[in-house]
């Protein structure tokens, strides 16, 4: 929804400090200017990613105009997750949680939780962490680096995608040089004409870097912004699960290490310690 906002403001602003100036709209339409910089900006796009790319910039995009996931309420179910798997692996051993994390989707804990069954990484990382250690393949010192390399790879993966846009909107300028180079070519056409032919076409090129800036810094730009900080808001919530993973493996009781992961939330979105101690009780009774 913000995303809409903030575009409005911006061709809001735009448009209306030109018509306040007497300026004609019709001018700044020009929609060969915007086929030859939208064209180009899509063709390098297409050349330089690869189709994931490509359908995740589309999804993430998208999933711009639904509310942020990661929030207080998402980290509230998060942390009552983690506490009654940690609880039940505490009161029948890890054996009793080999059930629970082989077939996640059919458990009957995970079922209570359908907002953190929504993010799959989150569930992936936790069940596969719960197997290792229920295998004692890995020493528990050994178990951060894991982790680490893990949430590692995640994170370049995730930031292919608004990189990829952010190199696209930097190129915006550049592309609507071109649009204006080539409508300075076409007023050289026509130099022989009458001044008012040469007066819109030359309009009409300065029109193209217009539009090239524009989408740079006005939506383009932004955009791979707001991306950007879904990506690290995911990557924070990793990061949660993370710290309660290496909390229980040492040793900590349930309580502990849910406490653990619920101070390395963000202050804007974490829980108050009333609150996971009710949740935690509630799910206790």
């Amino acid at each position: 929804m913000f995303i809409i906002i903030g575009l409005v403001v911006v061709f809001g602003a735009i448009i209306g400090g030109y018509t306040m100036e007497h300026g004609h709209l019709a001018v700044l339409v020009q929609p060969a200017e915007l086929i030859i910089i939208g064209g180009a900006g899509i063709g390098s796009f297409i050349v330089g990613n690869p189709p994931a790319v490509m359908k995740g910039a589309l999804n993430e995009t998208l999933a711009l105009l639904k509310p942020n996931p990661y929030n207080e309420t998402a980290y509230g179910e998060l942390l009552q997750a983690l506490y009654d798997v940690f609880q039940k692996a505490r009161k029948d051993g890890l054996v009793g949680l080999e059930a629970h994390i082989e077939e996640p989707e059919k458990s009957d804990i995970f079922k209570k939780y359908p907002g953190f069954m929504h993010h799959h990484d989150a569930v992936a990382m936790l069940t596969d962490t719960l197997k290792v250690l229920l295998t004692g393949a890995v020493e528990d010192h050994h178990l951060e680096a894991i982790l680490d390399a893990d949430l590692e790879q995640q994170h370049h993966e995730a930031m292919a995608v608004p990189n990829a846009i952010t190199k696209v909107g930097d190129a915006m300028p550049g592309f609507g040089i071109v649009a204006a180079v080539l409508g300075v070519v076409l007023t050289m056409g026509a130099i022989g004409g009458a001044v008012s032919e040469i007066g819109e076409k030359v309009a009409a090129a300065l029109v193209g870097t217009f539009l090239g800036i524009l989408l740079c810094y006005g939506v383009i730009g932004p955009i791979a912004q707001a991306i950007e900080g879904r990506v690290r808001a995911h990557s924070a919530y990793m990061l949660c699960i993370k710290t309660a993973l290496l909390a229980f493996a040492r040793g900590d009781s349930p309580m502990s290490a849910v406490e653990f992961a619920r101070r390395n939330i963000e202050p804007l979105d974490r829980p108050s310690f009333a609150a996971l101690e009710n949740l935690t009780r509630r799910r206790a009774a």
